[in-house]
């Protein structure tokens, strides 16, 4: 409480009002401050938001598949002209693309970090600044209020009803009452009441700095959709490795060929049963999505939660800074029980002076009704989400002294009250409602609000997000269930719902009628959608249980009360002006508080997700071809029918080019589970059918020509062949069509033309057609074999669906 002085009709100060004036510590001077950083005693643990351009480059050059095209390209460089080297280059490029890519990321969610990163108040020389939390030192004394993060170890050395939870280090999930002298430990947050302490230990001594760094890097880990395509990489590497060796012994040793024409043709046959462009797709599109939400203020704190949040069915909101804007307006105040209205105003502003951290509720009051009088608080009893109220005890001035509730009328007041009817009026109109009560227990009584007097109603209006509306429309649209789950009343909750037209508002449930049991209290949150009266501890268990019933949970926040649930939530949104704790262990910030910027995560999401998959069939399609064609190579013991150009070629006109611009398509698809059996259903009969129909034009050819010149001519049946059969795969994958899809695929088709007609095209990538009857018999192949994909592709939909 601020101290102040009556003043005598001459002028002197007459007496001080209040205890004497208590000197707080004034923290360490700039010069003990400049001492601590030369002697390194500085918090220097590297909080980033990605990996370092070292690790970028490292991880994108220095892969399995990377070192074995390497080395064959070094081989082909000996034996074979520049064309059959081709696929060199194209690693070099996708490589390049992935940095670059990654680069831009990077520089992205970097500078986001700076905007978003959290800046504890530090005192040094006697003023409160606040600070990067790199720059503080040891002995640095840093302030602390309501949903502040302990960022370094330390003791208290100020403790004004100081609650922390230390859940996410210990588990325990009740608050700890700090007093000074008890010791801090980074990762805990304040829940209630506010204070100050030294610290103790900073960098990486501190006791959760390194999972505070783990935490906050950009990582690729947790994702189903990289998980599944390392499980792929890893059966492609068994299955390379005996039908690599088969092919060697078949192409050197079995046919007595020319040495480097075998050479080549084995290389050929190798290269494209490596799927290496994959990876560095899908690094791309997590890496543009990143850039993409960047723009639009949304930090990526994690990288899979662009994956999660398109996988996820329930979007769990918070009313208070999410639907509703986090500042109110105080509407109108109504005494009861013959309260004098002057009195009840004085009261107020002395509750409002009595807390150096109001809440929202508490600024509003604050506003409206400012602090004039000379009362001193001798106690006071902070807001908690889990009491839903804070007290303050005052000396009058007058020899009078007082003790004051204010909070949640239907946690104030006893059931049946006849005050309740009242407040139930004004909750179904939206408003929010407080009760200020008299109580003649002391603060720290557990009986505290027993037998309260009500005194006052306190009505304040929530301002209402102007496109909170449309967001609750969008999720609707897109068959994600959204769940309201707000400590407030029950009725202002299911009110406001009513207000932005969202389903099930009519139907609100009290939290504290819910079941305890997870299987009971997931059927109630699987029938409703509105729920008020929800304690933290309650959202944590309401995430559990919606879990429990298959369900892929986001849960968005910006309090305090929120940090247990978001932790727990397969996907957790902060609000970037929400408390240090939210943001701490959010994968998700919304650094413009927009709410309505979560569709547009999810969309981002939905894109890279279902357009992986599109491509990954693909790139896994010329996977199974290869490997099935070397298999047949090997038993009929013939030439291997191509070499690395024709392969390079093909490759790049039907997977290369179309997945790079399939990936960065529009996708509205909600994300399904079970990514390799989903890719693997297609790219299997893809992979038979085009190997098989590719064999039988190389089988047919090899009896219908001969003299100099047929393995050549063999080999452009065999392409002709091969390409149709995989441009329909494109063709296939690419639906549903749109202009530009159908213009990329013509435009394949188009270049494959163009190559064929070219007479130096023809001799640089060795493909000349001979004849009519064979090139003719090669595309009635392939039209046979696009019937084919037809009948698989519809008889696997419907026999294996999504």
């Amino acid at each position: 409480m601020t101290q102040r002085a009556k003043i005598d009709t001459d002028g002197s100060e007459a007496e001080a009002v209040g205890p004497p004036v208590v000197h707080r510590p004034a923290g360490l001077t700039s010069a003990e401050v400049a001492e601590r950083v030369a002697r390194g005693e500085v918090n220097d643990v590297p909080v980033r938001s990605s990996r370092s351009t070292t690790d970028i480059i490292r991880g994108n050059v220095f892969t399995r598949f990377n070192a074995i095209i390497g080395v064959l390209w070094v081989i082909m460089f000996f034996v074979a002209p520049i064309q059959d080297s081709l696929f060199g280059f194209v690693i070099i490029a996708n490589t390049g693309i992935g940095i670059i890519q990654e680069l831009r990321a990077k520089k992205t969610l970097d500078g986001l970090a700076v905007i978003g990163e959290a800046k504890p108040t530090v005192r040094r020389d006697g003023i409160a600044g606040e600070l990067s939390t790199s720059e503080i030192v040891l002995g640095d004394l840093i302030e602390l209020g309501p949903g502040d993060k302990v960022v370094v170890d330390g003791v208290v050395a100020e403790a004004d009803s100081l609650e922390i939870d230390e859940s996410l280090l210990t588990g325990e999930a009740d608050p700890v009452v700090k007093k000074p002298g008890d010791r801090m430990m980074s990762g805990s947050f304040v829940v209630a009441g506010g204070g100050a302490f030294t610290a103790t230990k900073v960098g990486r001594e501190a006791y959760a700095a390194q999972l505070a760094e783990e935490a906050s890097r950009f990582t690729l880990v947790h994702s189903e959709l990289r998980t599944g395509i390392s499980t792929i990489l890893k059966y492609v590497t068994w299955m390379m490795i005996p039908t690599a060796i088969g092919l060697v012994i078949s192409q050197l040793v079995v046919k007595d060929n020319n040495f480097k024409d075998s050479v080549a043709r084995t290389v050929g046959g190798i290269v494209p049963m490596i799927p290496e462009g994959l990876v560095l797709l899908t690094s791309v599109a997590f890496a543009i999505g990143v850039v993409r939400l960047g723009r639009k203020q949304c930090l990526v704190q994690e990288l899979p939660a662009i994956e999660g949040l398109a996988r996820v069915d329930v979007v769990c909101l918070d009313k208070t800074g999410t639907l509703t804007e986090g500042g109110m307006d105080v509407t109108e105040l109504r005494p009861l029980n013959g309260s004098d209205e002057t009195y009840v105003r004085k009261v107020l502003g002395a509750l409002g002076e009595s807390d150096p951290r109001p809440n929202a509720s508490l600024q509003a009051i604050i506003e409206a009704y400012p602090d004039t009088v000379e009362w001193r608080c001798t106690e006071a009893l902070p807001f908690s989400s889990a009491r839903k109220y804070s007290g303050a005890a005052f000396s009058e001035g007058d020899g009078e002294n007082s003790t004051w509730l204010l909070g949640a009328p239907d946690v104030l007041l006893p059931a049946g009250d006849p005050t309740l009817t009242e407040i139930d009026h004004l909750n179904e109109q939206g408003l929010r409602v407080l009760l200020l009560a008299r109580t003649a227990n002391e603060l720290d009584s557990p009986e505290v609000a027993t037998g309260a007097d009500p005194t006052a109603l306190v009505v304040l209006e929530q301002r209402l997000r102007p496109d909170a509306g449309d967001t609750l429309a969008y999720f609707a649209d897109q068959n994600v269930a959204t769940k309201i789950i707000s400590g407030d009343n029950a009725v202002s909750v299911g009110a406001v719902a009513g207000k932005l037209d969202m389903l099930g508002a009519a139907n609100t449930v009290d939290a504290r009628t819910l079941p305890t049991d997870r299987e009971e209290m997931a059927k109630v949150l699987d029938e409703n959608a509105v729920f008020g009266r929800v304690t933290p501890q309650q959202k944590r268990d309401m995430v559990a249980a919606l879990q429990s019933h298959g369900h892929t949970v986001a849960m968005t926040g910006d309090g305090v009360n929120d940090v247990l649930a978001l932790k727990d939530a397969d996907i957790g949104v902060s609000m970037g002006s929400g408390s240090e704790a939210t943001r701490a262990v959010a994968q998700i910030v919304l650094l413009n508080n927009s709410f309505a910027t979560l569709p547009s995560v999810v969309a981002e999401g939905r894109r890279v997700i279902g357009n992986i998959t599109r491509v990954a069939t693909l790139f896994l399609t010329k996977t199974v071809y290869s490997v099935l064609l070397a298999v047949l190579v090997v038993c009929s013991q013939v030439e291997y029918p191509f070499l690395p150009r024709h392969l390079t070629l093909l490759s790049t006109l039907t997977i290369g080019v179309p997945a790079f611009f399939l990936a960065l398509a529009p996708n509205k698809e909600r994300a399904k589970p079970n990514f390799v059996r989903r890719v693997m259903r297609y790219a299997i009969p893809g992979g038979v059918i085009a190997a098989a129909t590719t064999f039988t034009t190389y089988l047919l050819a090899r009896h219908h020509y001969s003299g100099e010149g047929a393995l050549e001519a063999e080999t452009s049946a065999a392409t002709l062949t091969l390409f149709l059969v995989s441009m329909w795969v494109l063709a296939i994958i690419a639906r549903p069509y749109t202009w530009w899809r159908l213009t990329l695929v013509a435009t394949m088709g188009g270049a494959f033309l163009l190559v064929l007609v070219v007479p130096w095209l023809q001799d640089f990538f060795a493909l000349k057609l001979v004849g009519t009857t064979m090139p003719w018999a090669a595309v009635a192949i392939a039209a046979a074999g696009a019937v084919l994909l037809e009948v698989a592709y519809r008889w696997v939909s419907r026999r294996f669906p999504a």
